[in-house]
């Protein structure tokens, strides 16, 4: 028989023996009607479990005595209970037409809702769909008594009258609730249940509404403090939405009680300000510091409102650290960010259940509905590779998007909501000028992802009381809705008012309240609430041994050949039982192969030789992106899938049993979130190598935002390390525009200041120890590749197991085999090129002209290439040689470079270029043109007579 709430608890001890009866009626009394009993008993019984998976609420044992009371007394044949209508045909017909009011309510009240402050946007008409006489109803059924269904009233039955009023409270008024898209039975039951036992109208007691009052008067007091201080300045102020701050302080508390550890905060500019300050406990202080323009960083540093933060803060559960992310301007892009630095901490946690870090993001309404990576970010939210437990998404409503409010304008959807649909989210619309119904779907929603691990919406509908920013003059273009704006008290003068007239807070108290705020910030004291003075240190994770350090910083990336040879052996072992598809068991039984010598190492090989070596050393390994099991060019493979079940089985997780973390996921079809999250993961587990490689190198322009934003500017703009490695296919193989160039040149023009890192490797050794050397030395940067396709199988591209073993990256590989009499011309190279020069120098038997590689060309190796061109050191016709047009690739970025290192040798040295003439695409189209232009420029290379 199915255990009850009451039966389990019962079996915890604080309730037990001589407590069990009077907890048992507190019990009774909150199912018949939550609001009945103590706030705090109301959210101990919200937060029990579902037992056994079961969403239908406990029935009363009182029911369940006068039920059997009742068939004792009618055994023969049970009589139809007063007032139920069992004994007549039409008042049947009306109970049908009841339920289906009872669902028209629970699907389309919010439209009826009044969620808009300014009265500007509420619906003037009745609807149809809620209308009676829609349903078969008219006036005189009112007072006729029907069952109440599944409709969770406290009562079975109750007159139309009742049921009207309480379907009018709980869906009808400051909530609108949109949860009947939702398909899976038990999230709607739970949903409609908490909603509809309290009317979506909690009782608070009088300390929790004074509380609520308090919060809004640090949210209104900021803004006017900021504003008298430093009018004219912008600022992207709360005013007009400054229930968020109560909104933000019921969440936290929220996830605390539930046991979270962490939580981080990902947000743009509007009302970061009062955040940081009120919530995180930002010392204001430093806030009027950086209006006052004062240099707080050596770096560019970024404005105000796009920086992040951390503190710790005590909840009713303990003691939780809160992060706010950084972020740019370009709005939503930190969405993905967050989910990202989330998964890292939980992995870190070994949060499997998702409960210890929880995701918040706070969004603008125009940019929820506008921007393509919101939908990116909430189609990754139940994926393997991607899910955080769910994510509390606020959407700040300011019902106008900088000038842009009408709605055919903005958005074609009902809601600027209406995307998180796509996932069946549930979406709670409230009205910001009452806080105690924001502060109800708060804990709803926090209790929501607690239970169900699934995303969450709340759209706060508010209004902008300025412009969009403190400098513009929206009247201009929004004249009504500013002529309503001006005359609107705000909400802590309501929600003030509604206290005095209540004799729960006086007019007095509530003045003194605003100015005992206004001298906290003068004297400049800190205003956040339960800030925690010496937080725990575990809930930091240790950046110390990775600041500091410059590219030159050595590694040691070889790895004893005993051990490698082992280690081979051990990542190319299938077990017994396991069908493996031909063309990959011909590759694992060449890698035995070269494992034991017999052949040399592929790139492929030495890339999972890189893998198995950091796992085995106690580095944990993240690769993500679109077919990287496979890889793209079948050159990985290491996810092998049984062809007897579907079943995956991964070699690298099976090298020792106390390894660390190997994480390998094919990702959806998404570069701009997918890259973002990949970041964010970087920027939390520094001791970890994080791998995004793309499909094909040209598709990483989808997520330009991302590299320009963040990758290449989030160090010097935020001081935010990230050991992220990006793998870009590139190279020229007459594929046409799209599938030839990663758009190196824009990487290299985006270098400066040592950034980033830019390699081309041309062999496996290479690739072996640059991934190695990117996760061992201590230097946190982006390490970006343009990533091989044509040379991975390639016959000249190959290593033996001693260059991966005693060997090390080389930033600059020279030429060993023309000598510097021979030596006519020198060509300087990267990628895949390289082989062309040298297949076209063999077969033409040529010793005059030498091939050097740069391998890295950012930062760039001036000392290393000077020391491969002093054997040529009487050359002067140098020759730069690339396959992308001459205005793309690195000839413009690097020139210069070259230049420089060419003068340390030879000050008559002259460098020319060879290679595509300029092009506004990529790459031809046309095989035959590709292969055309490809001979000419590797002649003029190679021609000494040009």
């Amino acid at each position: 028989m199915q255990q009850s709430l009451m039966e389990l608890l019962w079996s915890t001890s604080h309730i037990s023996g001589g407590n069990a009866e009077y907890v048992e009626e507190v019990y009774e009394s909150y199912l018949r009607d939550p609001n009945s009993v103590d706030e705090k008993w109301r959210d101990y019984f919200d937060k029990l479990p579902r037992v056994a998976n079961n969403v239908n609420p406990d029935i009363p044992h009182s029911e369940i005595i006068q039920y059997f009371e009742l068939l004792g007394k009618n055994r023969a044949r049970p009589l139809v209970a007063p007032g139920s209508g069992g004994g007549n045909i039409s008042h049947e017909r009306k109970q049908v037409e009841v339920v289906q009011l009872i669902n028209a309510y629970r699907l389309s009240g919010h439209k009826k809702a009044q969620l808009d402050p300014l009265g500007l946007s509420n619906e003037t008409t009745e609807l149809e769909e809620l209308d009676l006489q829609f349903h078969g109803l008219n006036n005189s059924d009112l007072d006729a008594v029907f069952q109440t269904s599944d409709l969770s009233l406290g009562l079975t039955e109750a007159p139309l009258r009742d049921i009207l009023a309480a379907l009018n409270q709980t869906y009808c008024g400051s909530i609108g609730t949109e949860v009947m898209h939702i398909t899976n039975y038990a999230e709607r039951k739970w949903l409609l249940q908490r909603l509809e036992s309290v009317r979506s109208t909690p009782a608070l007691s009088a300390e929790a509404r004074i509380h609520l009052l308090e919060r809004l008067t640090a949210a209104e007091g900021l803004e006017r403090h900021l504003d008298s201080k430093y009018p004219g300045t912008k600022r992207f102020g709360l005013e007009g939405a400054e229930s968020l701050i109560p909104m933000l302080d019921v969440l936290i508390k929220g996830i605390g009680s539930h046991g979270a550890k962490e939580m981080v905060l990902g947000m743009a500019h509007r009302g970061r300000l009062n955040t940081l300050v009120n919530i995180l406990g930002k010392n204001p202080t430093d806030l009027f510091d950086e209006f006052e323009g004062k240099k707080l960083v050596d770096t560019s540093g970024d404005v105000k409102y796009h920086q992040g933060f951390s503190s710790n803060v005590m909840t009713p559960g303990g003691e939780i650290h809160l992060a706010l992310a950084f972020n740019p301007s370009h709005l939503e892009i930190v969405s993905p960010v967050v989910e990202g630095s989330v998964r890292a901490r939980q992995d870190r946690r070994r949060d499997d259940i998702r409960n210890v870090v929880v995701p918040v993001v706070i969004h603008g309404d125009a940019a929820f509905a506008g921007q393509g990576v919101v939908l990116e970010t909430f189609q990754m939210s139940q994926t393997r590779a991607y899910k955080t437990g769910g994510t509390i998404h606020i959407v700040i409503n300011n019902q106008v998007g900088f000038t842009t409010n009408r709605k055919e304008d903005s958005r074609s959807t009902r809601y600027c909501t209406d995307v998180a649909k796509m996932i069946e989210a549930p979406i709670f619309h409230v009205n910001g000028d009452d806080p105690e119904a924001v502060a109800f779907v708060t804990n709803l929603a926090v209790d929501y992802r607690n239970e169900f691990k699934k995303d969450v919406v709340i759209d706060l509908v508010c209004y902008r009381r300025r412009g969009h920013n403190e400098t513009d003059e929206p009247s201009a273009t929004q004249p009504l809705m500013y002529s309503v704006i001006r005359k609107h008290k705000t909400t802590r003068t309501l929600y003030a008012e509604k206290l005095a007239n209540e004799n729960i807070y006086s007019a007095d108290d509530s003045t003194k309240m605003m100015n005992d705020y206004r001298a906290a910030l003068d004297a400049g004291e800190h205003v956040a609430r339960d800030l925690v003075n010496e937080p725990d240190a575990s809930l930091f994770v240790d950046w110390s041994p990775y600041i500091g350090h410059t590219w030159e910083k050595q590694a040691h990336t070889g790895y004893e050949l005993k051990q490698l040879q082992e280690l081979a052996q051990s990542i190319t072992h299938i077990p017994d039982g396991i069908v493996v598809q031909r063309q990959v068991a011909k590759i694992y039984e060449d890698r035995q192969k070269m494992a034991a010598g017999s052949l040399p190492l592929n790139w492929g090989m030495a890339e999972i030789l890189a893998y198995g070596s950091l796992l085995a050393e106690g580095i944990a390994i993240r690769i993500t992106g679109q077919d990287v099991g496979r890889g793209t060019f079948s050159h990985r493979h290491a996810v092998i899938h049984n062809q007897k079940d579907g079943e995956s089985y991964i070699p690298l997780k099976h090298i020792a049993p106390d390894q660390p973390n190997l994480h390998i996921y094919d990702s959806y079809l998404s570069e701009e979130a997918v890259l973002a999250f990949e970041y964010g993961y970087s920027t939390t587990k520094p001791n970890a190598l994080v791998i995004w490689e793309a499909q094909f190198g040209d598709f990483a322009n989808g997520a330009q935002v991302v590299i320009d934003q963040f990758i290449t500017s989030g160090e010097h703009k935020w001081g935010r390390l990230s050991g992220l490695t990006m793998l870009l296919p590139h190279g020229y193989e007459g594929q046409g525009p799209e599938h030839s160039s990663a758009r190196l040149e824009r990487f290299m023009q985006l270098c400066a200041e040592q950034n980033i890192q830019v390699c081309i490797p041309t062999t496996p050794a290479q690739v072996f120890h640059m991934l190695r050397r990117q996760a061992i030395r201590p230097l946190r940067r982006p390490l970006v590749v343009m990533s091989p396709k044509w040379i991975l199988r390639h016959k000249l591209a190959t290593s033996t197991l001693e260059e991966l073993a005693e060997g090390s990256f080389q930033n600059v590989i020279g030429d060993d085999v023309i000598t510097s009499e021979d030596a006519r011309r020198v060509v300087l190279c990267s990628g895949k090129v390289y082989y062309h020069l040298l297949e076209a120098r063999l077969e033409r038997e040529q010793k005059n002209v030498a091939l050097i590689r740069i391998e890295q060309l950012y930062p760039f190796p001036q000392e290393e290439l000077q020391k491969a061109l002093e054997p040529f050191a009487n050359v002067t016709d140098i020759i730069w040689c690339q396959e992308e047009p001459m205005n793309q690739g690195a000839w413009h970025s690097n020139q210069h470079r070259m230049r420089e290192a060419l003068g340390g040798v030879n000050n008559d040295a002259f460098l020319r270029y060879a290679g595509r003439s300029p092009s506004s695409a990529p790459a031809a189209g046309y095989f035959s043109t590709h292969l055309e232009e490809q001979n000419r420029f590797i002649n003029a290379a190679l021609d000494v007579t040009v």
